[in-house]
């Protein structure tokens, strides 16, 4: 299947994790693929399985206004235009909020929110011009947790609940433009980012007593459904927050009883 061919796509945040594996799907699928986060060694690590001619690494930090211009000025002039800008760069912390620093409390919001804000305002006006069947398409990753409220993640579930809320406001604004953006929205997935839970036996089980699949997602799972947002099969979907969570959300959360039956 060749959905992406000849179309350009931005990931941010794609040395690692969930942003490796999208950045590799759309790659399989016939995409430019232009890699991005702060470190050029682990992208070059990417890149090194991918199509030399089709693959652009501009390592940088997104929170940064005048780099997110220069991110989408690259690839304009390395493909000719772009077609999709996937805001998956992300950072947590956890802990209470009463004993937050004003860096841990920047550092989230920086990344997480502005960071995808400044990507998106850079991009928007090429991908306006995008001619894909689909329109030019915003996925951004939000998490179950900008859905609902976590224990020990105020700051976390803060950002990504601003993630959720602007990508119904991008839906609605830029709907007119031909321009789509959704968000996923996943739980537990098996990266760096959710190591530390995963090495807690009693942590990861309260996890995965949550989730009615009892598994954590794997990131070719998220991958999957950033590359169907991006995608001509979601020509008619704006908007939407999906989640991509073996079912938390259907289970509001509560725990998985049948592993007690």
């Amino acid at each position: 299947m060749q959905r992406f061919t000849s179309r350009t796509v931005i990931i941010t945040g794609s040395s690692t994790g969930i942003g490796e594996a999208i950045a590799r799907r759309f790659a399989s699928e016939g995409a430019n693929v232009v890699l991005n986060s702060r470190s050029r060694d682990d992208l070059e690590k990417v890149a090194a399985d991918l199509e030399d001619e089709r693959t652009l690494i501009v390592d940088g930090d997104i929170s940064d206004p005048a780099f997110a211009r220069d991110l989408v000025a690259k690839t304009v002039d390395r493909f000719g235009g772009l077609d999709c800008l996937v805001n998956n760069a992300g950072i947590a912390t956890a802990g209470p909020l009463a004993e937050a620093s004003d860096d841990d409390i920047d550092k989230v919001i920086d990344i997480n929110v502005k960071g995808t804000m400044y990507a998106c305002r850079a991009a928007i006006p090429h991908l306006a011009k995008s001619d894909a069947p689909g329109g030019g398409s915003i996925v951004n990753t939000s998490s179950v947790s900008g859905t609902g409220g976590d224990w020990t993640m105020p700051i976390y579930n803060a950002s990504k609940g601003a993630v959720t809320n602007l990508t119904r406001a991008l839906a609605l604004q830029l709907g007119a433009q031909g321009i789509r953006a959704n968000a996923v929205c996943p739980s537990i997935t098996r990266t760096d980012m959710s190591e530390r839970i995963r090495q807690n036996e009693d942590l990861l089980d309260a996890f995965l007593q949550r989730i009615p699949l009892g598994r954590p997602g794997e990131p070719e799972d998220v991958a999957a459904v950033v590359a169907f947002l991006a995608s001509e099969d979601a020509r008619f979907v704006t908007g939407a927050n999906i989640p991509v969570d073996g079912g938390v959300s259907a289970s509001n959360g509560q725990p998985n009883f049948q592993a007690f039956q």
